[in-house]
């Protein structure tokens, strides 16, 4: 009862292992989504035979990820108990919006879970949340590996981000949203790259050109991002930032309070009192006395 609430509050810490899971697993990522814009054109672009291959690699170093988390940070139980709730919840809260404008009610739930528990637990978390969605809404195709990726990064960021143990308050809120709002418009950004790159060339001067030098392709990545995604990201950061204002300053407080009450990282122990105020012996002589005659 003694210790600092901001240590009964901190994330849940990474070590080497974990690190290592988590650099491997996004440099495959990055290599995923990137890829396209290095090939040759004589190879092909046949992005979305990517899938099986980078969902055969996310699966088993994601439990990679949790299992480096559970050897170098203590996370037990009660930890992987709280992922599945808020998984749960994340992949509930998906289909509200059902992607309408880019509304999707998800994204503030996993900036506050990640910012509570931590760029490790953040990135199994969002990956497992967009996994499920996809199975509770029938999204299921080959650009789920790639969303699960994308969330993934997304999580993670809110708790890579400053001040965990004392930023609280309207300052911590506000870091929040502005963060929220730039990942909203970066998640599409990233989620458009898989999209435009297996999208067969129109001649628009938006489309990818499969060999064309990778400063012009990007340009017409830009083109095409303003062209036909500004407007859903636009919506999905509003709503983010909105819902995180709104209902950010109560939802951290019942993640860190169940946080603290989970408390993953402390060991549980029984104190033995020193002393007896009043021992009880049996080597003590026992006496009894005759009752007086009459």
């Amino acid at each position: 009862m003694n210790e600092p609430a901001a240590r009964r509050t901190r994330p849940i810490r990474l070590g080497p292992r974990a690190i290592a899971a988590l650099v491997l697993i996004s440099a495959i990522g990055v290599a995923a989504f990137g890829w396209p814009l290095f090939a040759d054109p004589s190879f092909g672009v046949a992005h979305e035979k990517d899938a099986p291959w980078l969902f055969a690699a996310l699966l088993p170093l994601l439990v990679a990820v949790v299992v480096a988390t559970v050897a170098d940070s203590g996370m037990d139980a009660k930890a992987v108990a709280m992922l599945g709730v808020l998984a749960a919840v994340g992949a509930a809260l998906r289909p509200l919006g059902a992607g309408t404008a880019g509304l999707e009610p998800m994204f503030f739930l996993m900036v506050l879970s990640g910012r509570v528990l931590g760029p490790g637990f953040g990135f199994v978390l969002g990956s497992v949340t967009m996994f499920a969605s996809a199975l509770l809404t029938g999204g299921v195709g080959p650009w789920m590996p790639f969303q699960m990726l994308s969330m993934a990064w997304f999580t993670m960021g809110a708790g890579l981000l400053p001040g965990q143990a004392g930023l609280r308050g309207r300052a911590e809120i506000l870091m929040l949203a502005a963060y929220g709002c730039a990942a909203a418009f970066a998640y599409g950004t990233v989620m458009n790259l898989y999209g435009w790159t297996i999208v067969p060339p129109s001649g628009s001067g938006i489309s990818f050109v499969p060999g064309d030098p990778v400063h012009e392709n990007l340009v017409r990545f830009v083109a095409y991002c303003v062209a036909t995604s500004l407007g859903w990201d636009l919506g999905r950061a509003v709503l983010t930032v909105a819902l995180t204002v709104a209902v950010g300053p109560t939802l951290l407080k019942a993640l860190r309070r169940a946080t603290r009450r989970a408390a993953f990282d402390a060991p549980v122990t029984f104190d033995a009192p020193d002393t007896f105020e009043d021992p009880v012996t049996f080597e003590d002589p026992v006496t009894i006395e005759a009752p007086e005659k009459a």
